[in-house]
């Protein structure tokens, strides 16, 4: 799978070498010619560039990529732009920043497959964060997240089957973090102190259970 991502800021940056640490093929574009260089190691291809029109994106293959981020919200025109000739261009996957909510309207209008505003998605997880007594909490809906928190201590010495999660507390176990590198799920295992539980369900639900 092919990305390019347009506008290598703080956004752009972490996700094009965030995707190349993945495993993606990375196409990175800015115009600063001194950004371009400082990530050229790090992307699969990296190219200093005005993005201005069709012929613009042509040069670089835009027709070979699947998916192509726009990062520069800064600049409310460029950001425009560069959106309405990707659609015209009939990319199948257009990410775009927006910087606030008119600029996200003019996006989708455009037809922006994802729209994404960091700044309030940030502001969103950190009073989450602050809100609920997780280790991690991410939001799936405005009701609905999946949630991961330190096994209470009722939990411990138990399987989830035991502990029949569902039927009890109205969430859905998805696994336990026994360390950085490795989740189980396997229903008989047994929960020890300081496990980390995975959940998923209604926020109300997570509160309950997180308060065991």
């Amino acid at each position: 799978m092919k990305f390019c991502v347009i506008g290598l800021g703080r956004l752009g940056r972490r996700v094009a070498t965030g995707l190349t640490e993945n495993g993606m093929e990375v196409l990175a574009i800015d115009s600063d010619e001194s950004i371009v260089a400082s990530i050229r190691d790090e992307v699969t291809q990296a190219v200093c560039m005005r993005v201005t029109d069709d012929e613009s994106l042509r040069s670089i293959g835009i027709e070979e990529i699947s998916t192509v981020i726009v990062a520069t919200g800064e600049n409310f025109s460029q950001s425009i732009l560069i959106t309405a000739l990707l659609k015209k261009m009939k990319v199948p996957r257009v990410i775009a920043r927006a910087v606030n909510s008119i600029h996200k309207d003019i996006l989708t209008l455009l037809g922006a497959d994802r729209i994404i505003l960091p700044e309030q998605e940030v502001g969103t997880r950190l009073a989450d964060t602050l809100s609920y007594p997780f280790t991690d909490f991410v939001r799936l809906a405005t009701n609905f997240s999946i949630s991961q928190m330190v096994a209470p201590q009722k939990f411990v010495g138990k399987t989830p089957r035991e502990l029949n999660l569902f039927e009890k507390y109205n969430v859905n176990f998805i696994g336990i973090k026994e360390d950085e590198t490795k989740v189980t799920r396997d229903l008989d295992y047994t929960i020890a102190e300081d496990d980390k539980i995975i959940f998923s369900g209604e926020n109300k639900y997570l509160e309950k259970i997180a308060k065991l």
